[in-house]
């Protein structure tokens, strides 16, 4: 499902669905939310008219939904009664006032139970080789390993699972267990992670940030858990989202889909 507003940012999302659809057989509705039934009919017309200009890969098929709602609250709602696998949805970068668009995002991403790939204006539509998945230490941030496995199967991508070190003897045994619990899982589904310890010094998102700099990942995943041991870790995700260079994000509300993927 992609949220469609008209806007470029939605646009960069309908075009990242397209490439997926390039790599697998896909369904793509676009979603676009009024206030209001009269305004509905209108909107539909248009809608369809980006349907048809829209030159899809052989096997994909693409329809348009119009839906009278609020984006925080009804997009989790149509993409459940949809039976949507995957929301594709642009945002704001972090100039200025946009810097409030991750909060934003936040707010529709918490409102549903499927996993969310959030691009920017600036995203740049490749092929993903390399994946970087930040964990910490709670299990929560785990729920994110499968959906990761299946993207980076999907893109036959290289999966970086990336933690912080730590000094604290607990918390390292912790620290641990939860890497082998995601080496065991991706094992499972036939794939071989590479696991980077960085630095506790310094922020967690701008570590994450610079190594995906120097490897050169192409995608960020991550689950998104408000309760985590770390009270940073809203400005984290949010930050990330919202990263500068674009690169896309693929992020699960690790709350509502703890029964679903982890």
């Amino acid at each position: 499902m992609v949220p469609y507003d008209f806007t470029p940012t939605s646009q960069k999302a309908l075009e990242y669905a397209l490439h997926i659809g390039k790599l697998v057989h896909i369904d793509i509705k676009l979603l676009h939310l009024v206030s209001d039934k009269k305004k509905g009919m209108a909107m539909k017309s248009k809608l369809d008219e980006v349907v048809k200009s829209t030159n899809c890969p052989d096997g994909v098929e693409m329809s348009a939904v119009v839906k009278v709602g609020n984006i925080f609250t009804d997009i989790g709602k149509i993409a459940k009664e949809e039976k949507a696998q995957l929301i594709i949805m642009g945002t704001h970068g972090i100039r200025g006032m946009q810097r409030f668009f991750g909060s934003f995002a936040m707010k529709v991403i918490i409102s549903a139970d499927c996993p969310f790939l959030i691009v920017q204006k600036n995203t740049e539509i490749r092929d993903v080789k390399k994946v970087a998945v930040p964990i910490d230490l709670t299990k929560e941030s785990l729920q994110i390993t499968k959906i990761a496995g299946d993207m980076a199967r999907i893109n036959n991508a290289q999966l970086h699972v990336l933690a912080e070190k730590q000094t604290d003897q607990i918390l390292n045994t912790r620290l641990k267990n939860r890497l082998g619990l995601v080496k065991q899982q991706y094992e499972d589904l036939g794939i071989e992670p590479e696991i980077t310890l960085v630095k506790k010094s310094g922020g967690y998102r701008k570590k994450v940030m610079n190594f995906a700099k120097e490897n050169k990942v192409d995608m960020i995943a991550l689950a998104y858990h408000s309760e985590s041991l770390f009270p940073q870790f809203d400005n984290f995700a949010q930050g990330l989202i919202t990263n500068k260079p674009g690169l896309p994000v693929l992020v699960i509300n690790s709350k509502l889909a703890s029964s679903l993927y982890f």
